[in-house]
C-alpha cells in the first residue's frame, strides 16, 4: 500500500520532529526540506499530495515554494498550506489569497492531524 506523500519545508528542528512525527504517527510518508531550495530539489523527483510550508524559511522564503509548485500542472491538485508564527492582524485573509491553508504556530497537536486531513479531502474532491 502507498504511504500519502506530504511535503513539509521548516527550518526550525524541533518544529520539523513535531510535524513529522505527527504526520508519520497518522501513516504519511514525510519529506523533509528545511530551506526553499531544498524543497524545490525534492519537487523535481516527487509529486506530494500536501505541501506545508512555514513561511519564514530562508533561500526565498514560503512564497517561493509556492511559485515554484503553482508554475508547475502537476502540482494543480497539491494543496499548499502556510505555516507560521507571525500572525499578526490580516495576515490569515493576506495569506489566505495566495495559499489554499492556514496554520498557525506553536502547532495545536490536538487539530493539526485532523487539519491535514481536510485539507487532502477538500482537493480530493
Amino acid at each position: 500500500m502507498t504511504r500519502t506523500q506530504v511535503l513539509v519545508v521548516e527550518d526550525h528542528p524541533s518544529n520539523m520532529l513535531l510535524v513529522k512525527d505527527l504526520l508519520e504517527a497518522e501513516g504519511f510518508d514525510v519529506l523533509c526540506a528545511t530551506d526553499a531550495d531544498e524543497a524545490c530539489e525534492l519537487l523535481d523527483t516527487n509529486t506530494p499530495a500536501l505541501a506545508l510550508v512555514d513561511i519564514q524559511i530562508p533561500g526565498g522564503g514560503g512564497q517561493r515554494v509556492l511559485a515554484y509548485l503553482r508554475s508547475q500542472a502537476r502540482f494543480a491538485r497539491v494543496p499548499v498550506v502556510a505555516v507560521t508564527a507571525y500572525a499578526l492582524h490580516g495576515d490569515r485573509e493576506r495569506f489566505l489569497a495566495d495559499f489554499n491553508g492556514y496554520v498557525s504556530k506553536p502547532i495545536d497537536v490536538m487539530s493539526f492531524v485532523q487539519t491535514v486531513h481536510e485539507h487532502l479531502r477538500a482537493f480530493a474532491e
